[in-house]
């Protein structure tokens, strides 16, 4: 074997080399994200799972022209009150929310009940509360 056969042959093991490690990394990164957003996956799935919403009481005053929907957290997971929405026939409502009797918190806990109150000019056939992760309620309102 001459030099200029061994030369060749470092200069292709070097090659190797160099794209070997050039590949590993960024297959490795890309495996590792895509494992990553897969865990991801699972635990909003896990989360929307335990998430759960019950609508018990849906009224509207027709002296006070107000709605007033209450709706009970009956999941384990503890919900944002600032992303809790309420829908009177398929319309967005801006409501005041209170849980448990407070306008202050931003936490619903599982088992409270939070009060949903808005001012309407006619009375809705439906109401529906969305919380967290699209987990929703919906109920007839009784017109009083």
């Amino acid at each position: 074997m001459g030099l200029s056969v061994s030369a060749s042959a470092g200069v292709v093991f070097l090659g190797v080399f160099l794209a070997v490690g050039i590949v590993y990394p960024a297959a490795a990164n890309g495996f590792e994200r895509v494992s990553d957003a897969r865990h991801d996956a699972a635990d909003r799935a896990l989360e929307q799972a335990n998430t759960g919403v019950n609508v018990t009481e849906a009224t509207y005053n027709s002296t006070s022209d107000t709605l007033v929907v209450n709706a009970t957290n009956d999941g384990t997971t503890t919900l944002d009150v600032g992303d809790a929405t309420l829908f009177a026939d398929n319309d967005l409502a801006n409501a005041t929310v209170t849980v448990e009797g407070d306008g202050s918190t931003d936490v619903w806990l599982p088992g409270e009940t939070a009060r949903f109150e808005v001012s309407l000019s006619t009375a809705p056939d439906r109401v529906q509360v969305v919380v967290d992760h699209g987990v929703r309620d919906a109920s007839a309102v009784e017109v009083i």
